[in-house]
């Protein structure tokens, strides 16, 4: 007999389906995986990109169709990890295994499988490879990365491990052996991991609590008393204002607690951890003296779309963006979340402005200047260069959306397809103008950290037609090949930007590709045959070489490529909007 299903679940999976069909998945169930995942990581704020870079189910997945590895809550991959420097007293490591199945129960075998992978790939004894047959390539380097990061935070610090193992489907309840199953997965961890500074939960996120997560939208508005009536300046378009520490505690945090993350998404500085300086806020914070903090402190600046006072002492402020004072923010949100009972005790103040920009001009350059009063890595400014500025408006008149500000387009429901972030567009110019898809696959952050390679793609040659001639390549690619069943997880991502400097290469018939050139081809005259014959032509010399991650990140392949590539004659027949033209073949 068929099951009665609840509206819950009838209407999750119409969305499903409905939205599968407009996407750029395969498969029905590869799309229920993303969305799912979307949803029940709904905290950590990630963009699209984001989490389709931590997708890897399919074969050899040990029960993770998700996995996601952050440091000091921010996602980490084998890049950062490498180059980590600078690195406090104290750390958090966050493990996050999410398995995602468009079924009406929670059945056993998933947590089975969690707790083979946990002992066979968290043990530090056990070498990763030892479990090649038995887990895929994306999976071991992710545990590989785990256990890497583990060891580079030993010396000296503090370090709080936390295991998130998120099982989602479409069940409306979860019965006894399958909860036993969770709390015996809990407990092995804590066995593999003793201590308080590890902590671990298995978490069951049913119909309901799915649909919950789903309803659940990021406020815009937000509501801050103030402890005197602000000093409006400019027609009540900005303020200077003082806000007790606790009410500034509960602006910045959720109902659980938790650091709304999303409102310091423009600080162009990271969280520094226990540094001096840090250590000195606190201290003050800790430390009441004769002074009010806010006499002891630079303050915050907010930037927003719209403040209206509600009352003399209280403002709402529509789409806050706190730009300066996340050191100072942390700080904190660490303080009052270890001494909650002064939280209506509390008395002293922090400093307030709070601006409403005349444009994006003017935000950027308030970004930049409330952001240059100390070192930052360099990366950091980039957005705010004009270059970013005139992609995003040019992208905008043709379709596409250059996400500047992480998840501003995903935010106004913008689909997937359509957003280029920062980094895919710089992972493209990298493939396509430096000849360089193995950097593009292994170092993406190395284009926008190094001042010579970015220049040279940036600011020598600011052309905009190019960079959008670029992203939709690269998009019309990454849809055709995601969109296939032929190749796995793993295959699509290591070949992607291969195929994009391949299929370039081989319309203009050379290795070295000028933007000048470049321009001249018609994206949309390339049709999915002429993609389909490039991403088979560099699949088979990256199966021929060994198929592997390590084979995406060398130089071999990149070799091979270029060889054929030097070795065609003149382009003809090219579908360019000039009279020079070839057809790929």
């Amino acid at each position: 007999m068929a099951k009665i299903l609840t509206n819950d679940q009838l209407l999750i999976r119409e969305y499903v389906k409905q939205q599968f069909s407009a996407s750029q998945f395969s498969k029905e169930s590869d799309y229920f995986e993303f969305f799912a995942t979307s949803q029940a990581l709904k905290e950590y704020d990630l963009s699209d990109e984001e989490i389709e870079s931590g997708l890897m189910g399919g074969g050899g997945d040990g029960g993770c169709d998700g996995a996601y590895l952050f440091y000091n809550d921010t996602l980490v991959g084998e890049e950062f990890i490498a180059n980590l420097k600078d690195i406090p007293r104290t750390a958090n490591i966050q493990v996050v295994i999410v398995q995602a199945k468009n079924e009406l129960s929670f059945h056993e075998d998933a947590i089975m499988k969690w707790k083979a992978i946990s002992e066979n790939l968290l043990q530090f004894d056990n070498q990763i490879d030892k479990y090649a047959a038995r887990y895929s390539e994306s999976v071991r380097n992710f545990f590989q990365n785990f256990k890497d990061l583990r060891i580079k935070l030993m010396a000296g610090r503090r370090v709080q491990v936390s295991f998130k193992y998120l099982y989602v489907s479409l069940a409306k309840e979860l019965s006894s052996n399958v909860e036993d199953q969770a709390r015996e997965l809990e407990q092995l961890l804590h066995t593999m991991f003793p201590g308080t500074s590890t902590s671990a939960e298995v978490k069951f996120i049913d119909a309901s609590a799915l649909m919950e997560l789903f309803n659940t939208q990021v406020s815009q508005d937000f509501t801050l008393p103030l402890e005197e009536i602000p000093i409006s300046i400019g027609d009540y378009k900005n303020y200077v204002a003082l806000v007790k520490l606790s009410n500034y505690y509960r602006f910045i945090t959720d109902d659980k607690g938790s650091l709304k993350k999303y409102i310091f998404e423009s600080n162009v500085r990271d969280y520094q951890g226990h540094t001096n300086v840090n250590n000195e806020i606190y201290s003050t914070l800790s430390e009441k003296g004769a002074e009010d903090f806010w006499w002891l402190n630079n303050g915050i600046t907010i930037l927003a779309s719209n403040i209206t006072p509600a009352t003399q002492k209280q403002l709402v402020i529509t789409d806050p963006e706190i730009v300066n004072g996340l050191q100072t923010s942390n700080e904190i949100y660490r303080f009052f979340k270890n001494h909650q009972d002064l939280l209506e005790t509390e008395t002293r103040n922090i400093l307030l402005r709070i601006i409403i920009p005349e444009d994006e001009n003017s935000r950027d350059r308030i970004i930049l200047a409330t952001n240059n009063q100390t070192l930052i890595p360099l990366v950091a400014l980039r957005a705010t260069d004009p270059i970013h500025r005139q992609i995003e408006m040019f992208f905008k008149s043709r379709g596409l959306f250059y996400d500047r500000r992480k998840n501003y387009y995903k935010n106004q429901g913008k689909k997937p397809h359509e957003i280029v972030s920062i980094g895919f567009l710089g992972q493209c110019l990298m493939s396509l103008f430096l000849g360089k898809p193995n950097y593009a696959r292994a170092r993406p952050s190395t284009l926008l950290s190094d001042d010579a390679n970015y220049n040279k793609l940036y600011k020598d040659n600011p052309d905009l037609e190019v960079y959008f001639k670029s992203a939709l390549l690269g998009k019309r690619v990454e849809r055709h090949i995601k969109s296939s069943e032929n190749y796995t997880t793993a295959e699509k991502s290591d070949i992607l930007f291969y195929v994009v400097y391949f299929l370039a290469g081989k319309l203009l018939h050379t290795p070295d590709i000028r933007p000048n050139q470049f321009k001249e081809i018609s994206v949309d005259a390339i049709d999915e045959n002429m993609i389909s014959e490039a991403t088979q032509t560099i699949l088979q010399m990256y199966h021929e070489l060994g198929g592997n991650n390590k084979v995406a990140k060398g130089s071999e392949l990149l070799d091979r490529i270029q060889r054929e590539l030097a070795s065609t004659g003149l382009p003809t027949n090219l579908p360019t909007d000039c009279p020079t033209a070839a057809k790929i073949g």
